[in-house]
Order: C-alpha cells, then sequence, then structure tokens
C-alpha cells in the first residue's frame, strides 16, 4: 500500500520561495520592469495559458516538446499552459496592437511552466522578466536590445557580466550555400553541437574547411571577428559576419567594460531565432542569467522581432542580498497613527496582539528594534 504524500512534498522542478525569498524575487522584478519602463517598453500581462493553436504558433512552435497541454472543460478546446512568455508577447503585438506604430517596444513580467527542466536548470516554473523591439530588422534594434538587457542586470549591482554573441542561422546558411542536403547537414549540426572538430571533418564534405573556420572562432568578440573577416565565406553568411561585426561596435559603444564573447556556431536554445542572438553571464554564476535575440513574430506577419528574457531565479543568485528591514515591535494598544507614522518613516512595524512582555516577544518574532514607552524604537 502507497505511503500517503507528505503536504510538504511537491513535483520535481516546482518549490516554494519562502518570505525572505518572495520579497527578494519581488524586489528584483520591481526594480527590472522599472528599468525597462525607463527606456519606453510598455508592460503587458497575456494570460497563464490560451489555446494551443495560438501559443504554439510562429515562435512558439520550438516550445511544442515544452508545453502542458489539456481540455478547456468550457470550449472542448485544447489549450497550453505557458513555457514561454516571448510568442504570446508576440501574438499580442500581430493582433490586439496590429495598428500599433512601430518600433513597438513592449515588456513582461510573469511565471512559466515547462513539461521538464534541464541538467544545468532543472526548475520548471520559472519567474521571467522580458522586452521585445517589435518592427525593426537593424543592427541597431540587435544593439539597443542587449544593452538594455546589461544595464537592467547591472542595476541589480551584479558585476563581472559578460555577453556571448552567436548568429544561429549562420550554420544552415553556409550548408544551403554548399550544396548540402538535409543528412550531411544534420551530421555537421551535431558534429557542431559536441564541438568535435574531427567529426565535422568528415561530414563537411567539401565545405569542410570553411565549417571547421567557423567552429574555431569561438572566443572573445575582437580574436573572432578577426577570424571571420579573414574567411572566404558565402554571401549569406559574409552578410551575417557583417551585421555581427556592427553590433558589436554598437554595444561596446554603450557598454564599453562588459566582456563580449562570440560563438558563430551555436544554436542550442535558439530555435526560433533568425538573426544575432545572445546570452548573458556573470563572473562566479552557474548557468544563463538569460538570453535573447531576432525573430520572426509570425500570425501571418511578415514582421521581425528581437527581445530578451531574463531569469529572476538566476539573477537572485547573482545579485547582492538586500539588507535586512528594520523592524519595530508595537506593544498592545499603540495607538494608530504611531504606526502609520512609522511605516512612512521606513519601518516595519509588528503590533502586538496581547499583553506578551516587548522584548521577549520582539526577539520571538525576529524584530531589530520595540517601541519605548516614550515612542521611539529602542534597538534589541
Amino acid at each position: 500500500m502507497n505511503e500517503p504524500i507528505h503536504p510538504g512534498l511537491l513535483p520535481a522542478g516546482l518549490a516554494d520561495l519562502l518570505p525572505h525569498e518572495a520579497a527578494f524575487e519581488a524586489a528584483v522584478v520591481a526594480q527590472l520592469m522599472a528599468r525597462l519602463a525607463q527606456s519606453g517598453y510598455d508592460r503587458v500581462k497575456p494570460p497563464l495559458f490560451e489555446f494551443e493553436d495560438s501559443l504554439l504558433a510562429g515562435a512558439g512552435a520550438a516550445l511544442a516538446s515544452d508545453t502542458f497541454r489539456l481540455m478547456d472543460p468550457i470550449s472542448q478546446r485544447m489549450i497550453g499552459l505557458r513555457a514561454d512568455m516571448t510568442p504570446q508577447v508576440a501574438r499580442i503585438a500581430a493582433t490586439r496592437l496590429v495598428r500599433q506604430p512601430r518600433p513597438l517596444r513592449l515588456s513582461y513580467a510573469g511565471q512559466v511552466l515547462r513539461v521538464r527542466g534541464s541538467q544545468l536548470r532543472p526548475e520548471r516554473q520559472l519567474g521571467q522578466v522580458g522586452a521585445e523591439l517589435i518592427g525593426v530588422a537593424s543592427a541597431a534594434a540587435d544593439a539597443e536590445v542587449i544593452a538594455l538587457a546589461a544595464e537592467a542586470v547591472e542595476g541589480l549591482g551584479i558585476d563581472g557580466l559578460s555577453i556571448d554573441l552567436t548568429t544561429p542561422t549562420l550554420v544552415p546558411a553556409v550548408c544551403r550555400e554548399l550544396g548540402l542536403d538535409g543528412v550531411a547537414e544534420a551530421r555537421v549540426r551535431a558534429a557542431i553541437d559536441r564541438k568535435d572538430a574531427a567529426a565535422l571533418e568528415r561530414a563537411g564534405g567539401a565545405g569542410r574547411h570553411i565549417l571547421g573556420g567557423l567552429l574555431a572562432a569561438s572566443g572573445p568578440a575582437d580574436r573572432a571577428l578577426e577570424t571571420l573577416a579573414a574567411m572566404t565565406l558565402p554571401a549569406i553568411a559574409a552578410r551575417e559576419v557583417a551585421t555581427l561585426a556592427e553590433v558589436v561596435a554598437l554595444v561596446r559603444a554603450t557598454l564599453p567594460a562588459v566582456t563580449l564573447t562570440v560563438d558563430p556556431v551555436e544554436n542550442r536554445g535558439f530555435e526560433y531565432h533568425t538573426g544575432i542572438s545572445f546570452t548573458l553571464f556573470a563572473r562566479g554564476i552557474r548557468g544563463e542569467l538569460g538570453r535573447g535575440g531576432r525573430y520572426e513574430i509570425g500570425f501571418g506577419r511578415d514582421e521581425t522581432a528581437t527581445g530578451f528574457t531574463l531569469y529572476t531565479d538566476a539573477l537572485q543568485l547573482a545579485a547582492p542580498r538586500p539588507a535586512p528591514d528594520r523592524r519595530v515591535f508595537l506593544p498592545a494598544g499603540t495607538q494608530p497613527a504611531a504606526a502609520r507614522a512609522l511605516r512612512a518613516a521606513g519601518w516595519v512595524t509588528l503590533q502586538a496582539l496581547d499583553d506578551a512582555e516587548p522584548q521577549a516577544e520582539a526577539h520571538r518574532l525576529g524584530c531589530t528594534h520595540r517601541l519605548s514607552p516614550a515612542g521611539e524604537p529602542v534597538e534589541i
């Protein structure tokens, strides 16, 4: 007979946020959203779930395997719980805001749920904060979004930031120009994903030297761009490299102290991206803080967007912990006006509900101060 499940046990990849962590997350989200608003990104709020057909359309198609689905008892249609908010914002832009002037700048914050986590990120419920710049396909748009993401993260007090830039469409473009069929391209992709130069040499055929050169070009941005510029690339690939160089120059002009690296062949996690893409890292933090890039919004519209998503759990690990609240214990009978004045001055007040001894009760409740008979906070 099965043992009863303890009420504190949660499914794999889910967790409760207890008081201090929940407050920290809320503060992180509020600060990030305020920074995005300062740059003209207007907040939208998509629903937690929508009809499967629209949720998995456009950029959302790449998230089908990550999406929980169930039957809506009212419409009798399949619905999906969002695994990422970017496709929802794309839908809003393509439908409800279709007549708004471009470029359209939108921001969002919320929770997403995924069928499974990854080895580096086992969580299945994630907090996201992000922004989308819709209606412009240019290096300037890419650079604005990359710089905004980095500045928002730095505003949390996170230092040692690095940005890894990639061009996920570069390898497919080279493979097409070289005339590689689907089977050969799949072998090339597998070898590149494993960073296996020997396997790439075998799979690349006549283009093995070009593909091997792209694989070897990864590293600090200046060195990578120098390597790429020295290569003889097909026309489409050469244009992508030129755009990458322009974006690097624009970002560096805005963020001269941030480390920039380039991996021109990386595409894992960028399955729906169609242009320059990027990942944010911080020194000493395992895993990524966020990622973003250019994509097509879909929904029957020939429109390009570029944006980013930041992960609140990773940001909480990287950001300095906030100073503890000043908490003052108020004995029973304290006048409401006095409590309001203390809160207005920045105190957190805990009001006694009985005649417990103030010093002991203040200690028990984790207060830093208690209100003296003279009406002044006294440190415990």
